[in-house]
C-alpha cells in the first residue's frame, strides 16, 4: 500500500498497515535548519527522507494562479493590513448597496496551469488541493476584528451578504479548479481558524448562524466531486466538534494539544470512530522542550489514543524554528513504527 492509498484508507476508516505521517508545512526560517541537519536540499527531498505520507498543493498561495492585470489579490483586503484590530474596506458598510463598491475577485483571471503540474508530478503520495477558503479570516478583515463581532449583533444582513460574497466566490474557484483538476486530487483541505487557546471566538449560537452553513457548502462541494474533505482549525473548538461531524467533515486537523478540552484522550472518548483526526502532536511544550525519547513517547501515547485512523502530524503545522530537528525525527519515526 502507497501513502496515497494509505491516507485515503485512513480518512475512509477502512483498514489500513499503519497511521498515517504529515511533517506539517514548516516555518520558512525552519526549512534552512532542516536542511542542514538533515543533509537535504529540497522540500521534497526531506519529505521522502521522513517518510512523509502528504502533499498539500493549494492553488491559492501560487501567485501565478491569479493574474489581475492590476496586480490585485483575490481579496486586497490584507494588503495594508498591520494588526487583527485594524479597522476594514468595509468596517462602515450598513448596506447591501454597501457591499457592492468593493473590488471583489475576478474569476476569468484564475490560471490553474502551475497546480496542476505539481499535482501531476507528486508521485504516490496523498494529494490535498482545493483552494484554502479562510472566509472566516477574510470577513473579518473585510470588516476589521471588532466591527465583524458587533456586526453580527447591530448589522446581520450585511455581514450575510459579505459572507456570501466571499464564499460564492471561493465556490465558483473551487469548481473552476475542480473541473481542470480532476482526479488528481485525494482530498480538499481547507482552514478557519475560529478558536483560541480557551474557547471558540464566537459563541456556538453565532457559529451556526454565520460560519456553519458555509462549512456545509464547501464539505458538499467537495463530496460531490469524490474528494475527502480535511478541515483546519486551529484553538479550542470542542463545542463545535459534533456539528463539524454532523455537517460532513471527513478529517480534522490540527488538534491543538494545550487547548482547553483538546485533549487527545478526551478527543477519542467523545468522537473516536466518528471523525478522523491529523495532528496533536504538541508544539508547545513536546516537540519545542522535549527530548527525542519524550517526543517518541508522545507519539505513541497519540497513536494508542487516537489511531488506527489517524495521521501523526504536528498540532501545529507551521513547525517554527524552535523545535530541534532531531524531535522532528522521532515524531516521523515513532509515526511509523
Amino acid at each position: 500500500m502507497n501513502s496515497r492509498e494509505l491516507i485515503r484508507s485512513i480518512i475512509d476508516r477502512r483498514p489500513a498497515p499503519r497511521c498515517g505521517f504529515w511533517m506539517g508545512n514548516p516555518y520558512p526560517d525552519t526549512w534552512p535548519i532542516l536542511h542542514r541537519y538533515f543533509g537535504t536540499k529540497t522540500e521534497e527531498e526531506l519529505r521522502r527522507k521522513l517518510g512523509d505520507d502528504f502533499r498539500w498543493i493549494s492553488p491559492q498561495f501560487l501567485e501565478s494562479t491569479y493574474k489581475h492585470p492590476q496586480d490585485r489579490k483575490l481579496f486586497d483586503m490584507r494588503r495594508d493590513k498591520k494588526s487583527h484590530g485594524q479597522a476594514g474596506p468595509l468596517a462602515d458598510c450598513e448596506t447591501g448597496a454597501d457591499v457592492e463598491k468593493f473590488h471583489w475577485p475576478e474569476l476569468e483571471y484564475l490560471d490553474f496551469s502551475e497546480t496542476i503540474a505539481q499535482l501531476q508530478g507528486v508521485g504516490d503520495f496523498y494529494r490535498a488541493s482545493g483552494f484554502w477558503c479562510p472566509f472566516f479570516h477574510d470577513v473579518m478583515d473585510l470588516f476589521g476584528m471588532e466591527q465583524y463581532m458587533v456586526k453580527m449583533y447591530t448589522h446581520p444582513d450585511v455581514v450575510h451578504a459579505v459572507t456570501e460574497r466571499v464564499c460564492l466566490a471561493y465556490l465558483e474557484a473551487n469548481d473552476l479548479f475542480y473541473e481542470a483538476a480532476g482526479d488528481q486530487i485525494d482530498g480538499f483541505f481547507f482552514g478557519n481558524d475560529f478558536g483560541t487557546q480557551l474557547d471558540l471566538l464566537l459563541s456556538p449560537s453565532l457559529f451556526d448562524e454565520f460560519v456553519l452553513p458555509w462549512f456545509r457548502r464547501f464539505t458538499e462541494q467537495g463530496q460531490a466531486r469524490g474528494y475527502q474533505v480535511i478541515l483546519h482549525s486551529c484553538g479550542s473548538i470542542y463545542r463545535v466538534i459534533d456539528r463539524l461531524v454532523e455537517a460532513g467533515v471527513n478529517c480534522l486537523h490540527p488538534l491543538q494539544a494545550k487547548a482547553k478540552n483538546m485533549e487527545a484522550d478526551r478527543l477519542a472518548r467523545e468522537f473516536g470512530g466518528k471523525i478522523v483526526f491529523m495532528g496533536g502532536i504538541d508544539t508547545q511544550r513536546v516537540l519545542n522542550l522535549g527530548t527525542p525519547a519524550q517526543v517518541k513517547d508522545e507519539v505513541r501515547r497519540v497513536k494508542e489514543l487516537l489511531g488506527p485512523h489517524l495521521i501523526v502530524s504536528p498540532s501545529h503545522e507551521a513547525i517554527l524554528p524552535d523545535v530541534p530537528p532531531q524531535n522532528v525525527a522521532a515524531m516521523a519515526e515513532a509515526a511509523h513504527e
